[in-house]
């Protein structure tokens, strides 16, 4: 697959690139991705959630009534579950939710994502990205001039600039990452993907079959 090379300005500069039908091109893998976006979102869940028992409560063991006689069930201690401000029956426990995942299955996943966007007519490869100042004006107005403005971008740069980063970090719909940094959920989030010339290459390299 070749797509034009533009400009920040969105004009053509004549030159092509062509994308690895390995990674951009492959018949993509639903389950596969399925996967690698569970086990992005589990891992995202901190998993701090706790309540007491009725062993972790202070309180007073007492028999609150007769064993017998009440015509009811026997009465316990004042902890008890079914008491109003006893202690919360199988409540939930701190514990971790990541869960393993092997990394041909990941990469499949990444590869799947990336050629969803290729199908999708959704990719824009520019020759550079690089501002001389933090300027968030410049970067709308260049979003706009990629005709990418309203389709919730995702910017994909070869290695961390922080120029870039500091002009999008306003801008609630706009996503800016390392190629290091991508996953398969970044990438499916996402309506668009803008990368570097710099960036197809170093994904090339990192996501390669």
């Amino acid at each position: 697959m070749e797509l034009n090379i533009v400009n920040i300005k969105g004009e053509d500069t004549g030159r092509k690139v062509s994308l690895n039908d390995t990674i951009f091109g492959i018949e993509p893998n639903d389950h596969a991705i399925y996967l690698d976006v569970k086990q992005y979102l589990a891992n995202q869940r901190q998993g701090t959630h706790s309540s007491k028992g009725r062993s972790q409560l202070s309180g007073s063991t007492r028999k609150l009534g007769k064993q017998k006689g009440g015509g009811g069930a026997r009465p316990g201690d004042i902890k008890s579950g079914v008491r109003v401000g006893g202690g919360r029956m199988f409540g939930p426990t701190p514990r971790d939710y990541s869960f393993k995942l092997n990394k041909k299955v990941k990469q499949l996943a990444r590869r799947s994502a990336l050629s969803y966007k290729a199908l999708d007519n959704m990719i824009t490869v520019v020759d550079n990205l690089n501002f001389e100042t933090p300027k968030t004006k410049e970067f709308v107005a260049m979003t706009k001039s990629l005709q990418v403005a309203d389709k919730k971008p995702l910017i994909i740069l070869a290695d961390a600039n922080k120029n870039v980063y500091l002009s999008a970090r306003n801008l609630p719909t706009v996503n800016v990452v390392t190629v290091s940094e991508l996953s398969t959920y970044i990438v499916l989030n996402a309506k668009s993907l803008v990368l570097t010339e710099a960036a197809v290459a170093a994904v090339e390299q990192i996501f390669k079959a």
